[in-house]
Parts: structure tokens; sequence; C-alpha cells
């Protein structure tokens, strides 16, 4: 085996057991089991981290929601959200068009308390992800959310998105995955959290600092064109527990705007 395929290799069973050990002091601590079904909403995978979400729902659910986890369909051109029961979703949010408003380039501004975090969205490779992302931001969904996950290492990233500030939070809504041949998960990058499911993505994002191995299972939609200081600084400070946990340095997103809108 090449030292490359086996450092990787290596990685992913690091990962394996890390989130074994979480999963079970999770389930001791809240009673809670880790999400095998759509409402699921963030997994990243890699070695040394994890972004897991967990849900209180019984073993006797598991069937539903693994139907309900099914790949979207959607005519060409088009976009299916498929509704998904998580926390933080609000009631009367909806979904977004199915045809998507912006198919080009799209610019939006995350405004933090540490700063502002200018983005370039690729509505022309990830569409259907643009659209709901664009869809939050003018419903003010992300307004007041704490972006709750950090990690360092293998994975560099600050994970944002989630209205629990829990990692198990959504928008009620699920789509498939965009854009993920032969992605690269480079410093400046915007990409998708899922779980483990296919096409289960939602609201949380997370925006890479530095250069991560991922593999190309995340949508990549876009990349940080100003203000990627404001996150290298914010994962300057750390996390709880160190490596993969809470940003030392809370961050709170105060808006989220789209150009023109």
């Amino acid at each position: 085996m090449a030292g490359k395929d086996r450092k990787k290799q290596l990685a992913r069973q690091r990962y394996e057991r890390q989130e074994q050990r979480r999963a079970q002091e999770a389930a001791k601590a809240r009673r809670l089991k880790i999400i095998g079904s759509a409402a699921a909403v963030a997994a990243i995978v890699v070695g040394g981290a994890a972004i897991v979400a967990f849900t209180g729902k019984d073993d006797e659910s598991d069937a539903a929601d693994a139907k309900a986890s099914a790949t979207p369909q959607a005519e060409p051109g088009e976009c299916a959200y498929k509704p998904a029961s998580v926390p933080g979703a609000p009631k009367d949010l909806g979904t977004p068009p199915v045809k998507p408003a912006h198919k080009g380039t799209v610019k939006a501004t995350v405004k933090t308390n540490h700063g502002e975090v200018v983005m370039e969205l690729d509505g022309e490779n990830a569409p259907c992800t643009v659209n709901s992302f664009a869809f939050l931001a003018e419903k003010n969904f992300y307004d007041k959310s704490e972006c709750h996950r950090l990690t360092s290492g293998g994975l560099n990233v600050l994970q944002c998105g989630d209205p629990t500030g829990k990692g198990t939070g959504g928008p009620g809504y699920q789509f498939a995955n965009e854009n993920t041949e032969g992605a690269k998960y480079t410093a400046g990058t915007l990409a998708m959290a899922h779980s483990r499911l296919p096409d289960s993505n939602g609201s949380q994002f997370f925006m890479v600092y530095k250069d991560s191995e991922l593999p190309p299972d995340y949508t990549v939609f876009g990349k940080i064109t100003k203000g990627l200081d404001v996150v290298k600084e914010i994962a300057g400070g750390g996390s709880d527990p160190k490596g993969d946990g809470a940003p030392k340095k809370k961050v709170t997103i105060q808006d989220v705007s789209i150009a023109g809108k």
C-alpha cells in the first residue's frame, strides 16, 4: 500500500475510534443515539475530526428515517428539497423555490461579532445549494446563530449554520449533493456539512481556513474572497476540547446578506 494511502487509512481508523467514543459519551449524557436517518444534519468525516448530529428519536423510527433519507428527485434545472425533522427548524420557514433564483456568481456577506467574511457563491456549479443558502439568508435564518464547531489538524474548518448552536439543528428540509466530483478543500473553500447518509444537506456549512484532507463528498458552493483572516484569527484562539470542539472565541453570525437583496 502506498504511503499516502496508508496514511489516509490510518487517519480514517483514528476518526472511527474517536467517533465511537464521542457517540458513547453523548449517549450516556443525553440518552440520545447517533443519527442514521434523514434527521442527520452535520457529519464532516476525516481523520482527527468528526461532526456528528444526534436525535431523540427511538429505534422504531429508523425505518421511516431511512425511507425519508432517499435521494430527492428533481426535474432538470430544478431543485428538490425534502422535509426533515430536526431541532431548531422554524415552523413557517418553508422551502426554497424549486427553480434556482441564482444561476451565476453570487456575492454574500456574513457579518460576525469578529468581523465580516465576504463570499463568492458558485450558482453555476452548485445552484441548489446557493439557492438554499440565499433563501435562508433572506429569511434571516442565520441571524444570531453561533458557529458551533472549530477543528484543527487534518481538518481545519469553522462550522456554522445550526440554529441550535449544538450541531443538531437545521432548516427542516434537506437536499442533494452538488459539485463534489474532484472537490478539493483548500483554504477559503465553502462547503456543506451533512450526515453520513447521501444527500442530507441542510443549513450547516463550513469555512476552510487551512488546506484540509477530506473525501470529495461535501458540496463545494463557493469561496471566501475577503475575511479569511477573520476565520484564521478565530481558529488561532483554539477550541474546547482542543482540536475539535466549540471555538474558544465565541462566534455569532449577526447577519447574512446577499448582493442585490
